[in-house]
């Protein structure tokens, strides 16, 4: 058995959020389960310095070439992959899910899921495999899976808001728990939007994955 993790670049303010990448591949290691990054070959939405927080201007990046940087070179283009391969599906969190995978960052409710990742993750919402999404990642659920779909990034009450306004419908939840779509197969966590330190992200992003590996058949 093999699952795809779904990487957004690297680095949390314009990339995939590295910590909870990392918490997500060493929880599936110890479960067992082998892992395969994916990523869009495309342009990051734009380059942020991580030191200053600021955007850096006249700088671009390439979202699969920074993931692969998280993923030791070991990634697929997300256009190229085969959704059949693939058991269940993880989305970690950080910005660049906002802003590469979606625009959920810039529009909001009014948001739009790139191209080629909504193909890839409607196709196990079709198949009935589960799909994990942690911190911001579950902005796209609604888009995925339409109206009426369950998922939590946790408290705070603005993204909560606009994720309903999509029609989806926000659970709150603590840090170190998850929520459950056990009809569509949905499986999400708050991770760092509201941990303080990486004990309190892991604890809640080791749950949601043991608990996503269970709902595969």
């Amino acid at each position: 058995m093999k699952v795809a993790i779904v990487l957004s670049g690297c680095g949390v303010y314009d990339g995939a959020e590295i910590h909870e990448s990392v918490l997500t591949m060493l929880a599936l290691a110890r479960a067992g389960v082998a892992y395969q990054c994916l990523a869009p070959n495309i342009a990051q939405a734009h380059v942020v310095n991580h030191l200053s927080g600021q955007p850096s201007a006249g700088e671009t990046r390439n979202v699969l070439v920074e993931a692969a940087r998280i993923a030791r070179g070991d990634i697929v283009d997300i256009a190229k992959a085969n959704p059949s391969d693939y058991a269940a599906l993880f989305f970690p969190g950080g910005f660049g899910a906002a802003k590469n995978l979606c625009d959920f960052a810039f529009k909001g409710a009014d948001c739009s899921v790139q191209p080629d990742v909504l193909k890839f993750a409607r196709a196990f919402a079709e198949a009935g495999k589960p799909v994990c999404f942690v911190c911001i990642a579950p902005a796209m659920i609604p888009r995925i899976y339409g109206d009426g779909a369950r998922g939590t990034i946790g408290t705070d009450a603005d993204t909560a808001a606009a994720i309903e306004q999509m029609g989806g419908v926000h659970v709150s939840c603590p840090v170190r728990e998850f929520v459950v779509d056990e009809q569509r197969k949905i499986v999400s966590t708050p991770a760092y939007m509201l941990a303080q330190n990486i004990g309190e992200a892991a604890d809640g992003i080791e749950k949601a994955v043991k608990a996503t590996l269970a709902l595969i058949k």
